[in-house]
């Protein structure tokens, strides 16, 4: 049986935490904090178009559902077949491939007022630990540009065209350009006691969110911990040959210089036969370049919070959320009269590294 976190201050009482991302490493990263506090806001990117999603926002006009789905999942309270029903997939006819929950939030849109509504709404239904919120609801594109020149719009395009191409994408863009954000994303971020980017796709689930109008500003005004949970690999068709400061450099040069201030890695050993499985795909352990990072004045901190699942690399879900809270924890010392009126970050935890 997984090992739940130990700690003494309730969850309702836990740290404010916006956490900006979209894609599997975000849910992963939800399930995990949800044991330590309830003040979870995470903001998702809505520039997909690929799989289920992609059929859903060509046929019926709406925002991509899947990423947004996804992190509802992961924050649910819900009975075992209500998750079972809102993971199903369709095996068979025009809906192959296609998830319930795709559809439900589909559906809620359609008798809704606005899709962030929907959102909402679903997030009811499936009784989510904290709220999760689209970006923008923006019908948004995403283009990307590579070193050579070349450029291709759609999200799910931008990996074969960095394969066909050969080189670095230089940036990437919104189309159209800076479309307004969400004012409750806004003010989540204003609000939070930590602010955490990734993990994820950089290009294609973590800059996008950068693009909205109002976003960045509202991390820079925010006197909260800023982090950035790096990857644990490369990404074939987005990141080969990245180390940890070229992902640090790409955010803030589509951001800010400065953006973060705090990196963290992983720092568990991943076994041989993974890593060339992994190198026989393009991707490798990511290179946690310490004295790079520093030069953009981000601090690197090292822990372990990964897990090999069936021989492919992933966060674990609470030793990642467990490190996240103990940083916050050591970065934040709080006074005597701060809001939960402890005379310090009020954190008791087993650490078991």
């Amino acid at each position: 049986m997984e090992q739940q976190p130990s700690y003494r201050i309730p969850r309702a009482c836990g740290p404010r935490i916006a956490v900006i991302g979209g894609g599997h490493g975000l849910a992963t990263m939800l399930r995990g904090l949800k044991q330590y506090t309830e003040n979870i806001s995470a903001i998702v990117t809505v520039a997909d178009d690929g799989g289920g999603s992609g059929m859903l926002r060509q046929d019926l006009g709406m925002p991509p559902p899947g990423d947004l789905r996804n992190c509802m999942e992961a924050l649910a309270n819900t009975e075992p077949l209500m998750s079972q029903l809102m993971h199903y997939r369709f095996s068979e006819g025009t809906l192959a491939g296609q998830s319930f929950g795709n559809l439900f939030l589909a559906a809620l849109n359609g008798i809704s007022p606005s899709f962030d509504a929907a959102v909402s709404r679903m997030s009811e239904v499936l009784a989510i630990t904290g709220r999760v919120l689209p970006v923008t609801t923006a019908d948004v594109q995403l283009e990307a540009e590579f070193e050579n020149g070349a450029t291709v719009v759609g999200e799910s395009k931008i990996f074969y065209c960095k394969k066909r191409e050969d080189c670095r994408i230089r940036q990437v863009r919104l189309l159209p350009e800076h479309p307004k954000a969400l004012a409750e994303a806004l003010t989540a971020l204003r609000r939070a006691d930590m602010i955490v980017l990734g993990p994820g796709s950089l290009y294609t689930s973590i800059i996008p969110n950068l693009l909205v109008d109002g976003i960045v500003e509202a991390i820079q005004a925010s006197s909260a911990l800023k982090v950035y949970v790096a990857n644990v690999m490369t990404q074939e068709g987005e990141t080969e040959g990245y180390t940890v400061s070229d992902h640090i450099a790409a955010l803030f040069h589509h951001s800010a210089p400065g953006l973060v201030n705090l990196c963290l890695c992983n720092s568990s050993p991943i076994p041989k036969g993974v890593a060339a499985r992994y190198a026989e795909e393009g991707a490798e352990l990511l290179r946690g370049d310490i004295e790079s990072c520093a030069a953009l004045g981000v601090e690197v901190i090292s822990r372990p919070v990964v897990t090999v699942d069936n021989g492919y690399v992933r966060h674990h879900p609470v030793h990642l959320a467990r490190e996240l809270i103990l940083l916050h924890a050591e970065r934040s010392v709080r006074i005597a009269g701060d809001r939960f009126g402890r005379r310090d970050s009020g954190y008791r935890m087993e650490d078991k590294r």
